[in-house]
């Protein structure tokens, strides 16, 4: 009675090895193929970001003076009179922070864009496989950025909700 299978027993699984016993496959021919036409373009787009950052960046320092000036015109303009005191001095310095924080922030992933096409591109000729590896690093180190960075804003959209209502509260009621 020993040989007899009990159908009330609970299924077994089979036991698999937490490490695969050896890496399969390599990169074929259309892979290759692939990363080299997608290369150039990913060193484009990591310059033109690198151009961009730049701008943005510059763009804030060069805004505060434009915004001084465009306070001095708005205190002529009937309901901006405050706007010329200490919230305007805040709003100048926001200003700065938020373009030249914007000008960071885009520099990042322009370095992680080009340096993953250098990398590939390195690899395409010397064939090092350290060198892939360093570019697939990069490529996640772009994706883990933006993804941190989608965290970073769904977190501040209540906020921004919350204020909303609060400042249309205010109005509403002054």
């Amino acid at each position: 009675m020993a040989d007899a299978v009990n159908p009330y027993q609970s299924p077994e699984a089979a036991v698999v090895p937490e490490k695969p016993m050896a890496i399969q496959g390599t990169l074929t021919e259309t892979m290759l193929a692939y990363l080299k036409g997608a290369t150039p373009w990913l060193r484009l787009v990591g310059i033109l970001g690198f151009i961009s950052s730049g701008f943005v960046a510059l763009t804030g320092f060069s805004v505060l003076p434009f915004i001084s000036i465009v306070s001095r015109v708005w205190t002529e303009v009937p309901g901006f009179e405050s706007f010329n005191s200490a919230s305007g001095d805040v709003f100048n310095v926001f200003m700065v922070v938020l373009f030249v924080g914007a000008g960071v922030l885009l520099f990042f992933p322009s370095l992680y864009i080009f340096r993953f096409g250098e990398k590939i591109r390195s690899y395409l000729k010397t064939g090092a496989d350290g060198e892939l590896e360093l570019a697939f690093r990069n490529n996640k180190s772009l994706w883990k950025f933006a993804g941190i960075l989608c965290i970073v804003q769904l977190a501040f959209f209540p906020l921004l909700i919350i204020g909303s209502i609060i400042v249309a509260l205010v109005a509403a009621f002054s």
